[in-house]
């Protein structure tokens, strides 16, 4: 009996209000070391120990309410994978929802499409695609080009929408800001393409590769769209190129009522998030523009639903900059508003992320991130902080992600009794 045909035997419905409250990216490390020049000039002296080098984002912000968190619940360190394997938001998410992420795989155009609304058919492939900065070589200067306005991205998106691909329908639908979707639709297209982003800057896209046949239909038609966008955009300072991540087909997955009996709300202001919460069945709320709104939304739907996932996503933007003090910013803005969540007097309140995105590697990694579940029926366990650190010794101890839906039903008084 797999994790989801024994939550679905054990589940029972109560009045409980459950909510999960992820910053993607949260985890993070101490930044880098300072060279002897730089040490002199901030401080004064050289090889002195300063214990803010120590500190992660989280640990050097100033977090009073998430620490209050700590010291009344339960924390811990969530692995969201496997050891050592370094996750994208979609599994990560994914993991946390209580779905195993190996199991179930959905690429990243997939959660884009459905994100902004896109009714994925069996004939579709999506395709989420970030706009770039080319130079005269077509080496890439910028991966997100500047990270332009969705004002000014949004009619770019929407000129690629004269491309035509003889054999195959296109749509084309901007997200936000530097992002946009492309879906492929026609016979016999397959997803098992390559990603065309090299993940660097100062080298060229690469070219789209299909695993299979089917698969490399779908890449001719990717390469035919790419050299017709790069004409289109050639007039452009900044997005004058593209490239093209996590091609995919939308998953056939059981759903939160389903395996939960849970009526789920996600509340989030970036499309993929919403889609990936789709995909779930979660039933997508409001569309806010940043976290004070998501909060209010949170109070406005209250008794609407059973479970609330809310999303917050500058932690991660922020850490991929490569940006310490940026990241810290963010985190003390989700502190903020804690206690209107607190408030609420949720049965459940658990605080974590999908990933840890460390501003000193500027990019997701693989360390476990930080969760905090507090509940009245939690075990105490001494953290007076909400940190990596304080998480390392915390009651949770560390475990896998997709655990966590089990012991938020578990002190939500929502599971039975397993045997005699």
């Amino acid at each position: 009996m797999d994790l989801h045909a024994l939550v679905k035997e054990l589940h029972k419905k109560n009045d409980s209000k459950i909510v999960l409250l992820v910053a993607d990216g949260l985890g993070g490390l101490p930044p880098r070391p300072l060279t002897p020049e730089e040490q002199i000039k901030r401080f004064g002296a050289v090889n002195a120990f300063f214990p803010e080098w120590n500190k992660t984002e989280l640990e050097t912000a100033q977090t009073p309410n998430l620490d209050a968190l700590a010291r009344r619940g339960t924390s811990g360190l969530m692995t969201m994978i496997k050891p050592g394997i370094t996750p994208g938001s979609g599994p990560g998410h994914l993991a946390m929802f209580g779905y195993d992420p190996l199991r179930y795989q959905i690429g990243r155009g997939a959660l884009e499409a459905t994100g902004v609304g896109f009714a994925l058919g069996p004939k579709d492939v999506a395709v989420r695609c970030n706009f770039c900065t080319l130079d005269a070589q077509g080496r890439i200067t910028d991966r997100r080009a500047g990270r332009i306005s969705t004002e000014q991205s949004a009619p770019l998106a929407i000129r690629l929408r004269q491309i035509q691909i003889p054999g195959v329908e296109v749509f084309v639908e901007p997200v936000k800001e530097h992002r946009f979707v492309v879906v492929f639709r026609g016979e016999g297209l397959g997803d098992q393409v390559t990603d065309t982003d090299p993940q660097a800057t100062g080298v060229p896209p690469l070219d789209p590769v299909g695993a299979d046949p089917a698969s490399q239909r779908t890449a001719e038609a990717a390469k035919e769209f790419i050299r017709q966008a790069r004409q289109l955009l050639a007039d452009q300072p900044h997005a004058n190129g593209l490239t093209m991540r996590g091609f995919a087909r939308r998953p056939d997955m059981p759903t939160y009522e389903e395996v939960y009996g849970l009526r789920a709300a996600a509340i989030a202001v970036y499309p993929m998030y919403k889609g990936l919460a789709q995909l779930v069945g979660m039933k997508v709320v409001g569309s806010p523009s940043n976290l004070k709104e998501e909060i209010d939304l949170l109070e406005q739907v209250w008794q609407d639903f059973d479970f609330f996932f809310v999303h917050f996503k500058y932690t991660d933007s922020r850490g991929e900059d490569g940006d310490f003090e940026a990241k810290v910013r963010m985190i003390e803005e989700l502190d903020s508003v804690i206690p209107r969540v607190v408030a609420l007097n949720p049965t459940v309140l658990a605080v974590t992320g999908d990933h840890s995105t460390p501003s000193r590697l500027a990019s997701h990694s693989w360390h476990p991130v930080p969760v905090v579940i507090v509940a009245d029926s939690c075990r105490p366990d001494g953290c007076q902080e909400f940190s990596e650190s304080a998480a390392c010794r915390g009651g949770l101890g560390h475990f896998e992600a997709m655990y966590l839906m089990p012991l938020l039903l578990a002190h939500a008084g929502r599971l039975e009794k397993f045997g005699a």
